[in-house]
């Protein structure tokens, strides 16, 4: 088993990182990769606007669910866990005990790479671990490494070393980058969910204001809410809905941005969305308290509405995505089907509620409704009242669905 160590301040991770992670499981072939963030860097002091060690490595779980390889790339507060300063040496010795059979890998930047002999024991480090440093294509070639790989050979006799480059590598000191977030930049660096997760926590001097986001800023708080899988997906209900607007003459922004915000509570356990309920006042039913999946549409609108500051015909669309119910509005409707076929969506009937979609939207909702009550009950499971309850208002006002 070959696993990576990628150690660092994360302070915070930016797309570089990103590229260093995915060049190296590709180069090295590893099983594993671990984000390590430092609780006290050795080599450096932390900024001043440093977020807490449990912020930084919620930040570097985005960064690894950012890799989309759950099973393969995870952030480890090991370091954290620690007292004192975080000592590479430590934390090897560590992973050694917990996987004594595996095939250690440290991951890490030029800079840091040509400083390797003046880390605190350097040699327990390279009798530990193989070293892989990064080098940007075209630039870093392997006359910059020469000299130092030459020294290392001679000073560290079995030392392990690879040097990999890694395409389109970003050139941005973490220092310029906090201060380009300072001054309400830089989101180009970043992964969006990690963007959205400093936007959505104050971190680093940003001041956004919450109810009152731009389209770029609102979506990177949302995917900063989800697993990244389900990324896909929402851009592809934002993308559907603002063509199911501009179709049926509704207002384009409004379902833009109930698109974007339709799922940002998908992955919220059963309690927090009971809790959420709670506190801003919305009933459920008995089905509802013990049917989690129900609830996420409920949750996610009163995110829209108070975190979010979104008005009505948002909140209400987004609060009946999932169940729908009689007498929808238009924008509800829109965003209803646009949940149910977006691009990704791949099952029985799809394509033939995509072509109603653009023909005839009470049609398209009534498949989909149809669609929900027929697979709920072969899988002998409830249908919510809210559901038949659209499915009775269609027939009853003479909607049908020929063949």
């Amino acid at each position: 088993m070959k696993i990576g160590i990628f150690g660092g301040t994360f302070n915070p991770p930016h797309l570089g990182h990103l590229a260093a992670a995915r060049a190296a499981i590709g180069a090295l072939g590893l099983d594993k990769l671990l984000i390590v963030p430092a609780a006290v860097p050795p080599h450096k002091e932390l900024s001043e606007d440093a977020p807490a060690p449990r912020r930084r490595l919620a930040m570097a779980a985005k960064l690894a669910d950012a890799l989309l390889l759950p099973d393969k790339v995870e952030a480890s507060g090991l370091e954290l866990d620690r007292t004192g300063k975080s000592y590479t040496s430590d934390t090897l010795e560590a992973l050694r005990k917990q996987y004594p059979e595996a095939e250690l890998w440290l991951l890490m930047g030029r800079d840091m790479f040509l400083t390797l002999d003046q880390w605190h024991h350097a040699a327990d480090i390279v009798a530990q671990a193989g070293i892989c440093a990064f080098g940007r294509s075209g630039e870093d070639g392997q006359a910059v490494f020469a000299p130092y790989l030459e020294f290392l050979e001679e000073a560290f006799p079995d030392a392990r070393v690879e040097i990999i480059d890694v395409p389109g590598l970003v050139d941005i000191s973490s220092t310029r980058l906090r201060e380009l977030l300072a001054e309400e930049k830089g989101a180009e660096y970043l992964p969006p969910s990690v963007y959205g997760y400093i936007l959505m926590n104050g971190l680093y001097g940003t001041r956004a204001d919450l109810k009152r986001l731009d389209i770029p800023e609102l979506r990177a708080c949302s995917y900063s809410m989800v697993l990244e899988k389900r990324v896909r997906h929402i851009r592809g209900t934002e993308e559907e809905a603002v063509r199911l607007a501009r179709r049926w003459g509704a207002d384009e922004t409004m379902a833009r941005r109930a698109g974007i915000l339709h799922d940002c509570t998908k992955y919220l356990s059963g309690e927090e969305h009971i809790a959420i309920c709670e506190q801003y006042g919305v009933p459920l039913d008995e089905l509802e308290r013990t049917a989690p999946k129900l609830l996420h549409s409920k949750t996610g609108a009163c995110m829209a509405r108070h975190v979010f500051g979104e008005p009505d015909e948002v909140y209400e669309a987004i609060f009946w995505h999932t169940t729908a119910k009689a007498d929808m509005t238009t924008l509800e409707k829109i965003l209803y089907v646009a949940d149910y076929m977006e691009p990704n969506r791949d099952f029985d009937g799809v394509e033939q509620l995509r072509q109603l979609a653009y023909q005839d939207l009470d049609k398209a909702l009534l498949l989909g409704v149809e669609t929900t009550v027929q697979e709920m009950r072969d899988r002998q499971l409830p249908v919510h009242k809210n559901t038949l309850q659209a499915q009775a208002w269609l027939r009853e006002h003479g909607v049908t669905i020929e063949g």
